[in-house]
């Protein structure tokens, strides 16, 4: 009888701790050792980042199922996301009206160029703040971020008088000689991008370049400038859509002859219906409808899209290496 009841006990106990294991193997699957470790985080921190993603895709779900639906779809309120007919119509409207082709190419031109030479003329400036010593190096520092904090609206004027009397009106020089000379768009901010890069840069880099002999030119472009390949592209790749996106400044200074898309997607009446696109705000009827409108957007940002979907792992590389997260 004795055994029994011990057979029974051990059994029992050996019940327990497999039970117990079992709940500790659970209880580690659901909570993990850390707080994100366990499968509850993991599904709490993927609800959230997809109502994020959601959220920062919702605009352009919307430019690609709106450039699809014709008139009717558009005015029918039960179709939200999906047409009833797929109208290729849009795009070609969308192309004709931007007249694409050649607003692509000035764009392209003026996004590219303009890139190019901030990238290297911020570099250079930001090297000369971070490492060369000179009098009133701060207060050019200063002025450096002053460029930065005045709004462009306040210097429009004075700009496009400058402009005029240059000669440089409707061409694209009107964004290429500020940047050459470290007053493109956005200048100053990739200028102390720079200048932070080359300041946490070890002062033993130059010493030994000087000591075989290189000047400050040679020291800067063969060991300088090959290490700042991370700030390079970031700052490449922010100033070519800012300069691809901006419409205030193209706006005032190209109205005539060289229209980037910014402007020909505000021109898109006049061009298909030879009416001057003031009379529809005047008046209140638009004779493009939306589904068009959808389309010149997808038109106009599907390039830098591309251009990201390419280079997306060294952008976010080049962010974390060049110090602009923290």
């Amino acid at each position: 009888m004795n055994m029994i009841k011990s057979y029974q006990h051990a059994t029992q106990t050996v019940s327990r701790f497999i039970w117990s294991r079992r709940m500790q193997r659970v209880k580690m699957l659901a909570l993990g050792r850390h707080v994100n470790d366990g499968w509850i985080a993991k599904v709490v921190i993927f609800y959230l980042l997809s109502i994020l993603a959601y959220l920062y895709l919702q605009p352009l779900l919307y430019v690609v199922s709106t450039m699809f639906k014709d008139v009717h779809d558009l005015l029918d309120p039960t179709v939200k996301w999906f047409p009833r007919q797929l109208e290729w119509g849009n795009l070609e409207k969308a192309w004709v009206g931007l007249k694409y082709p050649e607003a692509l190419a000035n764009t392209f031109t003026i996004a590219l160029v303009c890139s190019v030479i901030q990238v290297l003329v911020c570099s250079l400036s930001g090297y000369a703040l971070a490492k060369l010593y000179f009098p009133g190096r701060g207060l050019v520092t200063f002025c450096v971020i002053l460029t930065f904090l005045i709004p462009p609206q306040i210097i429009i004027i004075p700009l496009y008088a400058i402009y005029s009397k240059l000669g440089l009106l409707n061409t694209p020089f009107v964004f290429i000689v500020p940047a050459l000379f470290g007053q493109g768009l956005r200048s100053a901010l990739f200028i102390l991008i720079f200048r932070q890069f080359f300041k946490s840069q070890p002062v033993t880099l130059e010493e030994a370049a000087k000591l075989d002999g290189a000047s400050t030119f040679r020291l800067f472009f063969t060991i300088m400038l090959p290490l700042a390949r991370s700030a390079c592209l970031v700052v490449f790749l922010f100033s070519f859509i800012w300069y691809w996106n901006m419409y205030y400044e193209p706006s005032f200074f190209l109205t005539n002859k060289y229209i980037p898309l910014s402007i020909s997607l505000n021109r898109m009446n006049e061009v298909l219906t030879g009416t001057p696109s003031s009379y529809y705000s005047l008046f209140g009827s638009e004779s493009i409808n939306e589904g068009a409108k959808m389309a010149a957007a997808f038109l106009i940002m599907f390039p830098p899209l591309v251009i990201y979907m390419f280079l997306q792992r060294w952008f976010v590389e080049s962010i974390e290496r060049s110090g602009l997260v923290e």
